[in-house]
Parts: structure tokens; C-alpha cells; sequence
């Protein structure tokens, strides 16, 4: 019978899901697993800074590929990523964590031992784990295998995080492989009941053709799904006006001629909530229901006018039909329309506010509408808690443009190691990262990494001098809300971007194009035609912006907040 060691069996497995990257931080747990990850010449390690950046490039990686995987050392290092796991567990994203824990003999002695709580229990990291994961483990010698492939297929088909605590003994113990495990595992969704779907599809279709003002709105299950394509054919062919959720930015094609915009409650374009609100039925495709994704639940349509397709069920009104998921149904609704799209007569789309032009100063007014021009196509835009997610809901997304934001999870700093897992998840788009100086100053050793790895992005700091959300939430004035300001255009410099030091030993890293402090329009609009010439170079643009201004969209919604 073949035998495998139980650290290759996991990496085969993870190559199953389309993981070529694993983040992470070296520790004396998790080391001997960290080697075959170095020896395996279709991997890359991570070598993040530190457990939490690893766990925010995991989630960053696997809204791009599918799936991601982090390693933390027992103790500390888990507990330092549990944050960014909790977010890809709220977000909805397969990110599978890997524990190195003490060797299997010390823990069953309940031995003292550093990096523990000092009181023998080696399982209680792993029940915390449990309540932001939908599988965990603590791997033994007997089960190893078949706990390996239950938790990575549960966290891949329920697009939630799986936990393994991989003890240092087990990582290179060899264990008998018999044929049906060695077989690639099954990661095909449940089939839909057949009977019930096509109730449900019948519905539907009735609902359709008596309804004479339909609407869509697409929203971030979408994107967990990756059932895009499907979503656009759906679209192109029913001809029904469509909209966006601030999370389902990025699903749809924006220059289809039936795209109306984002519809996030009492935040939306005023044009834009009157066209939904006239619609006589709503086709709700991965909808989620969350404060900043509704407009703190100022969500338009009554319950009665929905049809709702999710991932785990479809609802029809007030019918819910569990089992029947979108990822099976939607290509069937798609194929039972009419052949010839329904033909409305569409206004020009509304738009935000023109550029006001009485100022020189980088306001977000003219940001989110200039700062289009030269994003390319197929981009990845990757946008933080803050001014810069809500600048982006009614900016205009280039032709197949991804867009990252954690807009339900909310946890600053967030997108800097995001942007550095999408960037290593696929080379081939340029990523484009929008972030604040206040959340920046939580994050920012993983530029070191980007620079490491030999990655190219932009990165668009805004600096308005202090935690804007938060004062417009609640203490303008307050101390609390501002920080030592840094000298953030140096960024790169101070990273090691010119070091030569760092370009030894066979390492390849970032060619080093624009480090740069622009205060005005002219010198916003040079440095990105800069940029815009120098594409194979990591750039670093600071960009000084009024402190009080925001987008309108975070002035409506904060406006609010503090009842909620």
C-alpha cells in the first residue's frame, strides 16, 4: 500500500483547491511543515511580517483564486491571525488555517510548555478557532487523512475558513494511503432536488412574465460563488434593468447597456433609488443584508415584490424553498427566457456629481471620478474600511475589474495585506490599493513583502490627516481620533526598496517606479500618467486630501450611525 507523510498529504491537498501561495510566520511549531513548503517547487511562501498581515493576504488571495491557506505557530501566532480569520469567516471566504502545534507525547502529558496558557489544555486555541470556522481539527496519527479532507471540502464548498492543528510529530509521519483517499477530492456542489427546482424555476418564470417593471440587484454571494459568468448571461439576456450592492461591486460587466449603478438604501444616487423603487419586482441574485451594504438597512423593496437567489435556497416572497441554490438554478432561468431580450427604454444612467472645479485641492469629488481614467481593464481595485470603500460604490469599474473591500468584517488595515495576496494570486492584473493613512499604520510591513515577492502595485494612500470615519461618526475634535503623522511617501524606501542588500541570493524584487507626495490636481494627474508608463514597477503615491472632506456616500451613512 502507498504511503505519504502527513505535511504532503496536506500541501496536495491544498494544491487541489488552486492554492499556489501559503502565508504565514515562521514558528518552532510549524517550522518542519514551513520546509516542505520551501522544498516544493510549485509553492511560494508567504513571509509576511506578521500573523495577522498573513491572515488578511490569505483572505486578499482567495477572493482572487478561490481559496487561501495561512500557517501560524500554537498560541500566539494564532491568536495573532484569529482576526483576520473571524473576516473571512464573516465575508464569507475559504481560507484554511494551519497550526504547528507541540509534538503529540508533550501535549498528552499535559506538559508546561511556552506559547500555552500554562495550565496543560493544548485543545483550548483550538475551541476558540471552532466558533469563527465551519470545520476544525487537532490532527492525529490514526485520522489525519480524512480530518485533512473533511475540513479543506466544508470550508470549500460553505466558503467559510477550516482550522488543522498539525502537531510537529505528525508532520513528516509517514501513514498508509489507500485508493479511495488518494483520489481528488469531490468539491461539485449538491445537487439541487430536481422536483422542488423546477417548481421553483416555474414560479419564477410566472412571476417574470406578469411582471412589467422588473429589476435585479447583484450582490457579494456572487462573488463567493464565482458564478459571475452565469450572473451575466442572466442579465444580458433578460434585458431587466440591473444594479450593484456596494459588496456585489465588480460582478457585473458595467458597459452592459442595462447596468444602472449601485443601490445601497438611503446612501444610493437619488436617480438610482427612484428607478428601483419603481420596479414592480425585485430579482435579488447572492444578496446580504448588512448595515454598510443596505444603507444601515434603509433597503428599498418590500418583501412581498422579492425573489431571492441564494446559495443555500431560493425565497419567493414569503415562500422559502431551501436546497435549491443559484449555482444550479441560475444557468436553468437563463435558458427558460425568452430568446430576445426585453426591450426598455433606458435614460442615461445616473452618475455621482460632476468634478467641482472651484478647487485645486484632491477632494473625493474629484478622486473617485478622475482616478477611473487610468485604471485598465481586467484590474484588481482594492479598497479600505474607510473614505476610499465608499468612494468606490458609484465609481466606474473598468471592463472586468475586481474589487476587494471587507465591508461587513470592517477591520482596519485589512487591505494592505489584502492587496499583497491578490497581487501574488494572479501577476498578470495590476492592483490598484486605496487606503487611508490611519488604517495604513496598522498594516503597512506587508509593502515590505509586496517589494520581496517582486509585485507591482499602486498604492494610493489618502492622507487626511487623522480616523476620518470615525469623527464623522463621533468626535470631530477629539484626540483619540488623530496620530503622529508619518512621512508616508518614503514608504518604499524605508521597506528596503533600494537596497541592494535585498536583491541578493537570487531574490527578485519590485523595480521601484513613483515615491511621491501630490497635494494638488496637477500633480495627482502627472504622477499617474507616471504611472500609468511605468506598469512593471511598484509604485507609492501620498495623496494629501482635505481633513473633513468625504465621500457623499459616508456623509449620508454616518450621518446615521450612531443609532444603530
Amino acid at each position: 500500500m502507498p504511503s505519504i507523510s502527513i505535511g504532503n498529504y496536506l500541501i496536495k491537498r491544498l494544491k487541489e483547491i488552486n492554492i499556489d501561495t501559503i502565508f504565514g510566520v515562521p514558528g518552532d511549531y510549524n517550522m518542519p511543515f514551513l520546509d516542505l513548503i520551501e522544498d516544493d517547487k510549485d509553492l511560494t511562501w508567504g513571509n509576511n511580517a506578521n500573523e495577522l498581515n498573513a491572515a488578511y493576504a490569505a483572505d486578499g488571495y482567495a477572493r482572487i483564486r478561490g481559496a487561501g491557506a495561512v500557517v501560524t505557530t500554537f498560541g500566539v501566532g494564532e491568536l495573532s491571525a484569529i482576526n483576520g480569520i473571524a473576516g473571512s469567516y464573516s465575508e464569507m471566504l475559504p481560507v484554511i488555517h494551519i497550526v504547528g502545534t507541540p509534538v503529540t507525547v508533550s501535549q498528552n502529558k499535559k506538559a508546561i510548555l511556552h506559547h500555552s496558557l500554562g495550565n496543560g489544555d493544548f485543545q483550548v486555541f483550538t475551541k476558540m478557532s471552532a466558533l469563527v470556522t465551519v470545520a476544525s481539527c487537532h490532527l492525529t496519527a490514526e485520522r489525519a487523512l480524512e480530518e485533512i479532507d473533511n475540513v479543506i471540502k466544508t470550508a470549500y464548498l460553505r466558503k467559510r475558513p477550516g482550522y488543522i492543528a498539525l502537531p510537529l510529530d505528525l508532520v513528516k509521519k509517514e501513514v498508509d494511503v489507500s485508493d479511495v483517499l488518494f483520489k481528488p477530492l469531490d468539491l461539485s456542489h449538491p445537487a439541487n432536488v430536481k422536483e422542488v427546482q423546477e417548481i421553483v424555476l416555474e414560479q419564477i418564470l410566472k412571476l417574470i412574465e406578469n411582471s412589467k417593471k422588473p429589476a435585479i440587484v447583484v450582490d457579494g454571494c456572487v462573488l463567493r460563488q464565482h458564478v459571475e459568468k452565469q450572473v451575466n448571461d442572466f442579465v444580458e439576456r433578460s434585458g431587466f434593468p440591473t444594479f450593484t450592492a456596494p459588496m456585489g461591486k465588480g460582478a457585473i460587466d458595467e458597459s452592459l447597456h442595462n447596468f444602472r449603478g449601485c443601490y445601497s438604501g438611503n446612501v444610493t444616487l437619488e436617480g438610482i433609488t427612484k428607478e428601483i423603487e419603481e420596479a414592480d419586482l425585485l430579482i435579488e441574485l447572492g444578496s446580504i443584508k448588512s448595515d454598510f451594504n443596505t444603507g444601515n438597512f434603509s433597503y428599498g423593496l418590500e418583501k412581498k415584490k422579492t425573489i431571492s437567489l441564494h446559495s443555500f435556497g431560493t425565497i419567493i416572497y414569503h415562500a422559502e424553498y431551501p436546497g435549491v441554490g443559484m449555482v444550479e438554478l441560475l444557468p436553468l432561468l437563463t435558458s427558460s427566457l425568452p430568446k430576445v431580450p426585453l426591450q426598455l427604454s433606458f435614460g442615461e444612467r445616473v452618475k455621482p456629481a460632476p468634478i467641482d472645479n472651484s478647487t485645486d485641492e484632491i477632494t473625493h469629488n474629484y478622486l473617485w471620478n478622475k482616478v477611473p481614467q487610468y485604471i485598465e481593464p481586467g484590474s484588481i481595485v482594492v479598497s479600505e474600511t474607510g473614505t476610499s470603500e465608499f468612494g468606490v460604490f458609484n465609481m466606474d469599474g473598468s471592463k472586468d475589474t475586481k474589487f476587494i473591500s471587507q465591508i461587513l468584517w470592517g477591520s482596519i488595515g485589512y487591505s494592505v495585506g489584502a492587496a499583497l495576496g491578490a497581487a501574488i494570486a494572479d501577476r498578470q492584473r495590476r492592483v490598484f490599493l486605496f487606503i487611508g493613512d490611519g488604517s495604513y499604520q496598522l498594516t503597512c510591513q506587508e509593502v515590505s513583502v509586496m517589494i520581496r515577492h517582486g509585485l507591482t502595485p499602486v498604492i494610493l494612500l489618502l492622507n487626511n490627516d487623522g480616523y476620518l470615519i470615525e469623527k464623522l461618526i463621533h468626535g470631530p475634535e477629539r484626540a483619540y481620533n488623530n496620530y503622529q503623522m508619518w512621512e508616508y511617501s518614503k514608504s518604499i524606501e524605508f521597506f528596503g526598496g533600494h537596497l541592494e542588500h535585498n536583491k541578493t541570493n537570487g531574490r527578485n524584487p519590485s523595480a521601484v517606479g513613483l515615491e511621491t507626495r501630490v497635494t494638488n490636481r496637477k500633480e495627482f494627474e502627472e504622477a499617474m500618467t507616471k504611472v500609468t508608463e511605468q506598469r512593471e514597477k511598484i509604485h507609492f503615491i501620498e495623496v494629501v486630501m482635505p481633513q473633513f472632506d468625504a465621500p457623499r456616500e459616508l456623509t449620508l451613512l454616518t450621518a446615521t450611525s450612531e443609532n444603530r
